[in-house]
């Protein structure tokens, strides 16, 4: 078949390749899909699409009009997508729901580790002969109370890492883990008990109808003056103004994210020449307890690996008229 692939990186079309084996026509474009860039899809029958393309219901029917039947998603989340129009026009959607959950638990725990010892400063500091160690503070991880939020893939290998660090472990979960329970301490509570009680809150829930800005004015006011949330998931889970105004205020200790509310248009591109015209992003880059990578948790070469294998499945399964098991029904859509 032939296939376009949107919004493709340079470093991952390598293994999209090599996970191809020559068997179909396979086309890139560093294009993200949208109602214009929808055009380049002519005469193809796959479109494999990132996080931060757009398929929204305009682009499916025009996706349709082209001869476009299947859709495969180079990641886990799927929001970006209008499932339930999908299906109504009888495309075959699909996703890559595990790729690599130890890729992002980890990448937040190195945001966790950063922010808190100081190392994106230290680092700064010691370049320029400075040796000194003052405004470099942090504090043990050991002994602190760290709430996550969401334990499936990710957030169960968030849960091990953290239990090797010797913290104590409030979850969040509408279908409770009894593993975690019973061998990693888990004691499951509700939204605002985590919020209470936490030192460390890690976010790791899809992006919903019910979870946008999960982490709003409210949830916020109830968190300790010095926690440190985390965001590895994605942006729109936490209200980006309110978080603004928290940490103008002094109300929380940092934020750590890989993710933002509104990446269209400004990640996955060098602004460097021409800066940025966001200045919600502006105000959340000024801040000193505000570390932000450019969504690259999943940048690591065994993630790249497995998402060009799932992506290759998913497509070969509909080759063969069969339904994957990465394939997403109406069951998956929001009520």
């Amino acid at each position: 078949m032939k296939i376009l692939v949107y919004s493709a990186k340079p470093f991952e079309i390598p293994f999209l390749n090599t996970a191809n084996i020559n068997k179909h026509q396979v086309i890139f474009t560093p294009d993200a899909l949208d109602t214009e860039t929808v055009l380049q899809a002519v005469g193809c029958r796959v479109i494999c699409i990132f996080s931060g393309d757009d398929a929204s219901a305009i682009v499916l029917e025009k996706l349709w009009g082209l001869g476009v039947r299947f859709i495969t998603i180079r990641s886990a989340g799927f929001n970006n997508i209008n499932l339930k129009v999908a299906k109504s026009f009888g495309f075959k959607v699909a996703n890559a729901p595990d790729y690599s959950p130890h890729a992002i638990a980890e990448h937040a725990v190195a945001l966790l580790l950063a922010l808190n010892r100081k190392i994106i400063k230290a680092n700064e500091q010691v370049h320029t002969y400075n040796f000194l160690q003052n405004d470099l503070m942090g504090f043990n991880l050991h002994g602190k109370t760290i709430g996550i939020i969401g334990t499936g893939r990710i957030g169960s290998i968030m849960v091990k890492i953290m239990h090797g660090f010797g913290c104590k472990i409030l979850a969040n979960d509408l279908k409770p883990d009894d593993d975690l329970v019973e061998l990693y301490d888990v004691t499951y509570v509700t939204l605002d008990e985590i919020c209470k009680k936490a030192a460390i809150i890690s976010l790791h829930i899809p992006l919903s109808n019910q979870h946008y800005d999960l982490i709003n004015k409210e949830k916020l006011a109830l968190m300790s003056s010095d926690v440190i949330l985390i965001n590895t998931s994605r942006g729109a889970l936490v209200h980006t103004k309110a978080l603004i105004e928290a940490l103008e205020k002094g109300k929380i200790g940092g934020y750590c994210t890989d993710v933002y509310e509104k990446e269209k248009g400004t990640f996955f591109k060098d602004n460097s020449k021409d800066g940025i015209k966001d200045e919600q992003l502006k105000r959340l880059l000024n801040f000193s307890n505000v570390l932000l990578t450019p969504h690259q948790a999943f940048v690591t070469k065994e993630a790249l690996h497995h998402i060009a294998e799932i992506t290759f499945k998913n497509i070969n399964s509909w080759v063969t008229n069969t339904v994957g098991k990465n394939e997403l029904g109406l069951d998956m859509v929001d009520s």
